[in-house]
């Protein structure tokens, strides 16, 4: 929903029952004039610093992003360093399966993660994560045959595809709207902190008896920490409003955005509540939890800006994946080790920091380039990458060493790539629930999460089979093929969010993928913003 606050005249509030009306569909639409002289009278208080807690708050959500990185990337050193420890060698098959039986659970957890969070809360669903990543890695580490280990990441996969969802989506409903970006991005961050230190400790036991059941059992203890601290951690504001918990939302309102040393007048903590519970609230309370589910599907897949908004979020996901990055962190030691270098483990290193150097890159300009534009701006270098990686592959003799011209090239190409990857689509896809309305927000996320695991599973499946049936080349090839169709599908789909509100967003998808529009509505949000930067400097100043 679009409002135009400069025309809002300064007027009377506006109770909440006043905000609906019914259209000829029995579904509710929002009242414009309503919402418009809610932001004309002060509601909006997005431009201001948030509390520094919810910066702490963000990095203890992230834990969560930490695991998904870390089984990412201890799998990779764990699959050269097993042996027989599992009761034989592994063969390609062996590795596919360990390695997709987390996409398979990450995809089921993915597909009901959105629902439960909706059910039990954001809060509490995190804590159900921690436990399932916590069982999984206990089983992996005790594991002595192929199942067993297998069994464990399968359990631990449900647990990220669950948390992959909800720490995003916490973020997301917690950031003031200037920050989301790069809040949403330390979690992406975490992730790739999880893959680096991953490696690292991989590679440090990769010379020891069971040590990968050390890099393994290590997985337990962030598990642990975040279940026991994130009991004590509130709830976001917009799952309380549309709970119906109007205090404790007004509550945690009153805590995100007071200023560090001051507090924020109370009649713009209710008001800022009002505006959440016109686009937020539960306009069916009384449904059954069935009855409800069904509703926000249909709500999902037959109004037009709901599902605009589903394209793109399940569009992003699967570009993600398809361009084959998780087959460099899955099997990135497997691939140095075929190229011929002597210690694959901390080769792989290299990539995992190359990623974890260029978030931060996109951590800090995220927002102030903007989501799209960075997107457009880095897929393309991701096809080039691939494309050199496909030459160099395609002359790399078969006895290569690490010296081999070829091989260095190969390392230098996947750097490219990875760096292109980390600062563009390794970050933006995981913004996906600032596209959504609440009402189909957690249902949305799910489906949008549920494609990006199915995705991991095609790649974690399919990578060393491609390399030996299709070659190397033609496995890069193809993926640099899949990329430019992701170009294609940026520029034609997805509109730029952001400095706007979540609830501001709704608007830009509502009739078409107004992308026009949105570049718009993101610069004028810009300048407010940066307008009211300069006021406070200068009554600062003054």
């Amino acid at each position: 929903m679009v409002v135009d606050n400069k025309t809002a005249s300064k007027q009377a509030p506006v109770e909440l029952e006043q905000v609906y009306g019914q259209s000829s569909d029995n579904t509710y639409e929002y009242n414009p004039e309503a919402i418009a002289r809610e932001i004309a009278n002060g509601v909006d208080i997005e431009d201001g610093a948030p509390n520094p807690f919810v910066f702490l708050l963000t990095i203890l959500v992230s834990f969560s992003g930490f695991l998904f990185g870390y089984d990412t990337g201890y799998v990779s050193g764990a699959l050269v360093s097993i042996g027989s420890d599992l009761g034989r060698v592994l063969t390609s098959a062996d590795k596919e399966l360990i390695t997709s039986a987390t996409s398979v659970g990450a995809l089921l957890g993915g597909i009901i993660a959105g629902t439960l969070a909706d059910v039990l809360g954001r809060k509490w669903v995190t804590i159900f994560a921690n436990t399932l990543f916590v069982v999984g890695a206990g089983l992996q580490t005790g594991a002595h045959t192929i199942w067993t280990m297998i069994g464990g990441r399968f359990v631990m996969g449900w647990g990220v595809g669950i948390a992959s969802l909800i720490a995003p989506l916490y973020i997301s409903e917690m950031a003031p709207s200037r920050f989301r970006g790069r809040l949403v991005v330390l979690n992406v961050l975490a992730i790739t902190g999880g893959q680096v230190i991953a490696y690292a400790i991989g590679a440090g036991l990769s010379n020891f008896q069971n040590g990968w059941r050390v890099l393994v059992g290590l997985g337990i203890v962030p598990a642990v920490a975040q279940m026991i601290m994130f009991i004590y951690m509130p709830e976001t504001p917009r799952y309380l409003v549309r709970t119906g918990q109007i205090e404790r939302a007004r509550h945690v309102v009153r805590w995100i955005y007071s200023p560090r040393k001051s507090a924020l007048e109370e009649e713009v903590v209710i008001r800022k509540v009002k505006l959440l519970q016109i686009y937020n609230n539960d306009q069916h309370p009384e449904w059954s939890s069935y009855r409800r589910v069904k509703y926000t599907l249909r709500q999902l897949y037959f109004v037009p800006g709901h599902f605009r908004a589903l394209v793109v979020a399940c569009g992003l996901q699967g570009i993600q994946q398809l361009c084959g990055f998780n087959s460099l962190m899955y099997f990135s030691a497997t691939i140095f080790q075929v190229v011929g270098f002597n210690q694959p483990t901390a080769v792989s290193l290299i990539v995992s920091g190359t990623n974890m150097a260029f978030t931060i890159l996109a951590f800090v300009f995220i927002d102030i380039i903007g989501r799209r534009r960075i997107l457009l701006c880095t897929v393309w270098g991701m096809s080039a990458s691939l494309v050199l990686n496909a030459i160099a592959f395609h002359f790399l003799p078969a006895d290569a060493t690490q010296s081999n011209p070829w091989a260095i090239v190969i390392l230098v190409a996947m750097m490219l790539y990875v760096a292109f990857y980390a600062a563009g689509i390794g970050n933006v896809p995981w913004q996906q629930s600032e596209l959504f309305p609440m009402q189909v927000r957690g249902l949305g996320t799910s489906m949008a999460t549920a494609t990006n695991w199915a995705g991991n599973l095609i790649i974690g499946s399919t990578f060393l089979t491609m390399m030996d049936r299709i070659t190397p080349s033609g496995t890069f090839g193809f993926y640099a093929g899949l990329c430019l169709l992701g170009e294609l599908f940026i520029y034609f789909f997805y509109p730029e969010t952001s400095y706007l509100a979540l609830e501001d967003i709704q608007g830009v998808l509502k009739d078409k993928f107004d992308i026009k529009k949105s570049n718009q509505m993101s610069r004028e949000a810009k300048k407010k913003h940066l307008a009211s930067i300069r006021g406070v400097t200068e009554e600062s100043a003054a």
